[in-house]
């Protein structure tokens, strides 16, 4: 009988707590199953997203290949406009941008790689700057260069720090600031950058001081 009644006594107890707490259980399990199908919804969403924006990308590529500028600032808009949350947005605008430059249009090169610079994406936004350093030190914007290089977290740039050392060197010579120059190439070596002309850029500073006129 002891252990009839605590069995009864434990279903007693069952039926207290189900009639107490059976309605929190049930929008417990509904918010549960909504949540888990919300998710499913988002990542299939999401999924569908990125393979669109990935088509448009391939389009806009054999646009950039044929050298079709109008089809490549259309699609670019395009993904920009539709798929704004997608790294797409970066890759087509590297695109759109090496197309401008190309063209003779560096102002119009030089915005996109600024908002690309702005983003998110460490990677993308790094080799944005080397880019719109490169086309600063084309327009003989100098300074201007050595200042975005210079306003660059080291942190943010360790794998790129050699091409910024590189970079740096060539603004420093555009400059005549020779010394400054030697040591940033000097620096881009030592940080293992592999450049087929970096050694060669280090040469022909020792080759030029060595024909300068003696003071």
């Amino acid at each position: 009988m002891e252990i009839y009644d605590t069995e009864e006594a434990q279903v007693e107890a069952l039926k207290r707590w189900w009639k107490e707490n059976s309605q929190s259980v049930v929008i417990g399990l509904v918010m549960g199953i909504a949540l888990i199908l919300g998710w499913n919804y988002w990542q299939d969403h999401k999924k569908q997203n990125l393979n669109k924006a990935s088509l448009l990308f391939e389009q806009l590529q054999k646009a950039a290949e044929a050298d079709k500028k109008d089809s490549v600032d259309k699609l670019a808009a395009q993904i920009k406009d539709q798929f704004g949350s997608t790294e797409y947005v970066g890759f087509s605008g590297l695109i759109q941008a090496k197309l401008k430059a190309q063209s003779g249009d560096l102002a119009g090169a030089k915005e996109i790689l600024k908002a690309i610079a702005a983003g998110q994406n460490k990677e993308l936004s790094n080799i944005a700057k080397l880019r719109l350093v490169r086309l600063m030190l084309a327009t003989k914007e100098y300074e201007q260069g050595l200042q975005l290089i210079n306003s660059i977290d080291p942190a943010a740039e360790s794998s790129f720090s050699g091409n910024y050392d590189e970079l740096t060197g060539d603004l420093y010579v555009a400059l005549n600031r020779v010394d400054e120059a030697r040591t940033a190439y000097q620096s881009a070596q030592r940080n293992g950058h592999q450049s087929p002309l970096l050694q060669y850029k280090i040469d022909d500073l020792a080759t030029a001081e060595s024909l300068a006129p003696k003071k």
